[in-house]
């Protein structure tokens, strides 16, 4: 099997042949099959079997692999990805997302390879690793502890390279390969979604880049990373990356856009609602510890932004609650996120028992009200279906 970070290079390879340059396809009818790659070598041979009741998305739409594991989806291109959704049982067979070719028609095939059902696993709850040439080691770090510690995969939420923000393509791009470079060499997956600082170019007085751009905002992460949202399913658990950071003229903020929460929608249909649904995305949707940030009205990190005339909050996600009423008939026991630096847990005594876990950065210790957080991850313990325990572990 090639490893994760050439699979994501072939995939963005496959964009420069046949992509537009805006980095989006015009594809509308799109086929394939998911099926199961006994002798993982990425092809389905006449003796391997479809995989029935997988979906697959372009992040917009789903569709839903028959008997034979084949699928449809008429597609707009507009997101430029399509992905399949890890069924239990299995882990992808080479890249779990793919290029939307600029063609009328395409067909993607999704190998999966089967792995051993467990009542119990671990993985790992990362954050704002901030990578650069002066940080890559604290990265390393991570990747070796890793693979002491073993678990079935890794979360990182965000902050994933030191800047896009306020930077030049050239500088953005270095870092994105560099951050991919680094993931592709772990011993286990890794499942990254966006944070502010994967946002290309919107501070635009400083990057000098036009929001014309074709990888402006957020097409950057897409190009580089695949999917901004998605979701996965491991060990009795449906887990749902999200991208939980907006933009307005200049500046981040948090929010879930109408076209994700569509989406999500969609696919928290698909689940059983007693299914544990385990939600991962950088800016939180409720923090404890960002009420003990200094206020601050200065940019970049100012605390408020104006949007249409009203004022909203930046460091949380401003329409949590929309998020929270669609999950609120499923079993939604955790909900993930970085940004602050910090670890952190807490629960408001509702009817839905939804836990909010924050964890401290890969980059580094950070300190805020004169606290000092070391640098850090968490390691979940999950059994039966359950999340068990939470451990932080210290990065020396």
């Amino acid at each position: 099997m090639k490893s994760l970070s050439l699979q994501i290079l072939l995939a963005s390879a496959l964009c420069f042949s046949v992509c537009r340059a805006d980095g989006q396809s015009t594809a509308s009818h799109i086929t394939g099959h998911v099926f199961v790659d006994k002798n993982k070598n990425g092809l389905r041979d006449k003796n391997e079997q479809g995989l029935k009741d997988v979906i697959v998305s372009d992040q917009i739409q789903i569709a839903t692999t028959n008997s034979d594991g084949a699928y449809t989806l008429m597609s707009t291109g507009h997101m430029g990805n399509i992905f399949v959704v890890q069924p239990e049982g299995y882990v992808a067979g080479g890249p779990w997302w793919a290029r939307i070719p600029d063609q009328p028609e395409a067909a993607i095939d999704f190998p999966l390879v089967p792995v051993n059902k467990s009542n119990s696993f671990t993985f790992i709850h990362a954050s704002d690793t901030h990578v650069s040439e002066q940080s890559l080691e604290r990265l390393e770090r991570l990747r070796i502890m890793t693979d002491s510690l073993k678990p079935a995969f890794v979360l990182v939420t965000g902050d994933l390279i030191k800047d896009a923000l306020r930077v030049p393509e050239q500088e953005a791009t270095k870092l994105y390969e560099m951050y991919r470079s680094a993931i592709g060499k772990f011993s286990v997956p890794v499942w990254n979604v966006p944070g502010n600082h994967e946002l290309f170019g919107i501070e635009r007085h400083k990057s000098l880049v036009s929001e014309k751009h074709a990888l402006y905002g957020k097409k950057m992460y897409r190009h580089f990373l695949g999917p901004d949202y998605y979701s996965f399913n491991y060990g009795g658990l449906h887990f749902i990356g999200l991208n939980s950071v907006d933009y307005h003229d200049l500046w981040y903020y948090g929010h879930i856009d109408s076209l994700q929460m569509a989406w999500i929608k969609k696919d928290v249909s698909t689940v059983s609602k007693t299914k544990p649904i385990i939600t991962f995305n950088h800016i939180p949707f409720f923090s404890g510890g960002m009420g003990m940030a200094e206020y601050t009205d200065g940019e970049p990190g100012s605390t408020l932004i104006t949007i249409d005339g009203k004022k909203q909050w930046r460091h949380v996600v401003t329409n949590a609650d929309v998020v929270m009423e669609m999950m609120r008939d499923h079993n939604f026991p955790v909900a993930l996120s970085g940004h602050y630096h910090f670890e952190q847990q807490f629960t408001f005594e509702s009817q839905q028992q939804t836990e909010f876990h924050q964890t401290g950065a890969v980059v580094g210790p950070s300190t805020n009200a004169g606290m000092v957080m070391p640098s850090g991850f968490v390691l979940y313990t999950v059994s039966e279906g359950k999340i068990r325990s939470r451990k932080f572990i210290e990065i020396k």
